[in-house]
């Protein structure tokens, strides 16, 4: 099997294979994500499966097609078979109701009263962490499978517009990518293990809309045809005894599912293990001792690095900065700061003159070298790489890789990198970011959305 970066290494600790012969298309921003997604429910002939983590219930979707549910319920009155896998969490619920659909008795009687028959399995997950993936699969294992793998929540700030002009619900920047081929049967292979394991299935409360209208999915039997030249790998975090059915994938080998998954922690460290010229990393969190060691050994090789992260820190990176056991964590975070080679970014879009709107980076993405990315739901964190259940789509694909960054560096910075290496790209978005921070200072506009935050406070 050819494929770029191949000094990148792929992991043998999960569930998926590596497998060549995929399309591979990034979806940047909820509007644009999300006017696809539905294109494609929209043309689907069979099936829609969906896992849900957060979500608010009346939340649009793009050009007027009403809500989340709107969707499903037109798609289920075509004769569809559509299916949702809802994240359950009462303590969640007890103290921030709505942001999820946990499957209160004032939300079935909603659904009941708005007549909607799709099914729907109620899951929760270990402790207190999160059922966190968010995937479509349409058409599932027809020939024209196509799956979405990303991180994008299901809210008014999230569902906005590429280059992120300013509104009066809030702003978040984030990403899908659409899947299709061999590696879309592995995203089938995952909603059938959470489907038929769901923890709530056998509650009275767990499934929608009764028992007898429930049924087991069949694992897939072979793999989708082949439909481009990507090298994909899906990945996971599951946590050790969490599922215990160990059907195999088609293609893939024998994979014991009650020690857990923990590919995508592996394929982080390693991917960056291996970086020979830049790093680039969008996400909500840089949460993981080591991974910001991984980041030092990277700088030191020589490697160029921009972290682009929530100029406004998200509530745990806020709390943590306060712990003080966590005191070493911050100090060897503050310290990339002192590499020329490494920035720390954030991004505000422009209301007018020097006034900003904050814009939340919700992203879970990584470019590697100009050849390899990774895209899904998994923050780096130790919550997402040993707690929370996540769902990545890495691959292999120099063309596809550079396309996605200057898509992303093109919205951040307002420059278009296509002439220009991985290297001088970066190097580039620091200068821009670092003189947007000066501007700042001055109460002036940017040049783009970035500018640079300073690692050794963030977050106090």
């Amino acid at each position: 099997m050819q494929r770029d970066g191949a000094h990148i290494p792929f992991v043998s600790s999960g569930a998926y294979p590596i497998r060549g012969g995929n399309a591979m298309r990034p979806l940047v921003d909820g509007e644009p994500a999300f006017r696809r997604i539905c294109e494609a429910v929209e043309a689907a002939r069979h099936s829609v499966w969906v896992t849900v983590a957060f979500i608010e219930r009346e939340v649009q979707m793009p050009d007027g097609r009403g809500s989340f549910f709107d969707v499903l319920d037109r798609a289920r009155a075509r004769g569809l078979d559509v299916r949702v896998i809802f994240w359950r969490c009462p303590e969640l619920e007890a103290v921030s109701p709505g942001e999820h659909f946990s499957g209160t008795d004032e939300e079935r009687d909603w659904l009941r009263e708005r007549g909607s028959t799709f099914l729907a399995r109620w899951d929760r997950a270990a402790k207190l962490y999160c059922q966190h993936q968010k995937s479509w699969l349409v058409d599932a294992g027809q020939r024209d499978e196509v799956a979405f793998v990303g991180g994008i929540n299901l809210n008014p700030g999230s569902v906005v517009p590429a280059g992120h002009p300013p509104n009066d619900h809030g702003n978040t920047h984030d990403v899908y990518v659409e899947v299709r081929g061999p590696s879309a049967t592995d995203v089938h292979h995952n909603f059938v293990q959470r489907w038929n394991e769901s923890s709530e299935r056998g509650e009275d409360d767990g499934l929608w809309p009764d028992a007898s209208s429930q049924d087991d999915l069949a694992f897939p039997e072979k793999a989708s045809p082949e439909a481009g030249e990507v090298v994909v790998q899906i990945q996971r975090t599951v946590r050790r005894g969490l599922y215990t059915d160990s059907t195999p994938t088609p293609g893939g080998t024998s994979f014991e599912i009650a020690n857990g998954d923990p590919s995508i922690t592996e394929q982080y460290l390693r991917a960056v293990a291996a970086a020979q010229s830049t790093i680039y990393v969008e996400d909500q969190a840089l949460g993981s001792p080591e991974f910001v060691e991984g980041l030092h050994g990277a700088l030191e090789r020589g490697v160029d690095v921009v972290f682009l992260i929530p100029g406004q820190p998200n509530q745990g990176m806020a709390q943590g900065r306060q712990d003080a056991e966590a005191a070493p964590f911050w100090k060897r975070l503050g310290e990339l700061g002192g590499h020329e080679n490494f920035a720390l970014v954030g991004i505000a879009s422009h209301r007018g003159g020097g006034d900003h709107q904050h814009v939340y980076v919700h992203a879970k993405v990584a470019l590697i070298d100009d050849v390899w990315a990774t895209i899904g739901s998994t923050n780096i964190a130790n919550r997402s790489f040993y707690g929370d259940t996540e769902l990545n789509a890495s691959f292999w694909h120099g063309p596809t890789v550079r396309a996605l960054r200057r898509e992303l560096l093109l919205e951040h910075i307002g420059h278009d990198t296509h002439a220009l290496d991985d290297r001088a790209a970066l190097r580039l978005y620091r200068e821009v970011a670092r003189e947007n921070t000066r501007r700042r200072e001055h109460g002036d506009a940017h040049e783009g959305l970035a500018f640079a935050l300073d690692p050794a406070t963030y977050a106090s």
